[in-house]
Parts: structure tokens; sequence; C-alpha cells
């Protein structure tokens, strides 16, 4: 993680290890299939088998699934900070003597 912080970018530190963001990407595929579970580095990975396709695409899916919840959940929240705020104002406006009820 830190050598693709020294301002180069991640692309530059892949060059630079002779890596491919495609290998990259094939490698956080099996990953997440849990086809790597029990491997030692260097060990030969086969191709995951449909059931472990399937239960990396499920867990990508959840993980996006997850963000999208996290950020409704924060702008629900939000939305009923303004409301009550808003409240607040009507409220307060209503007892200034110069405010007339339409």
């Amino acid at each position: 993680q830190q050598a693709c912080d020294d301002g180069t970018g991640g692309g530059a530190f892949l060059r630079r290890e002779g890596l491919y963001s495609s290998q990259i990407t094939e490698w956080r595929k099996l990953r997440d299939a849990g086809v790597l579970e029990g491997k030692k580095p260097g060990e030969k990975i086969g191709r995951p088998t449909a059931d472990q396709a399937e239960i990396g695409r499920l867990r990508r899916q959840l993980e996006v699934s997850e963000r999208k919840l996290a950020r409704t959940e924060a702008a629900l929240s939000i939305m009923e900070k303004a409301r009550l705020l808003l409240e607040d104002i009507s409220e307060s406006a209503e007892q200034q003597p110069w405010y007339k009820k339409p």
C-alpha cells in the first residue's frame, strides 16, 4: 500500500513490479471466491469452480449493497436532522411578536 502512496500513483508501482491491472482484478475475483484460502505463496492456483465464482460474485454484490445502504442511511439521517431544524425554526418564528399566522 505504501509503495502506491509515493506520489507516482498505483500504475507506476504496478509497472515497476511487472504487474498488470488485469492480474490484480483476477486475483481479487479468486480471493473473493475463496480460492486462495489455505494456499501458500507461489502455490499453483486453479480456476474457480462454478460455486466459487458464484460466491465471489455474491460477495462483491453484497459489498456494493452494503455501501449503498450506508449511503442511504446517512442521507435519511441528514434529512431527518434538516426536518427537525426546520421545525425548530418554524416554532421560534411563530413565537416572535412580529409573526402573523396566515
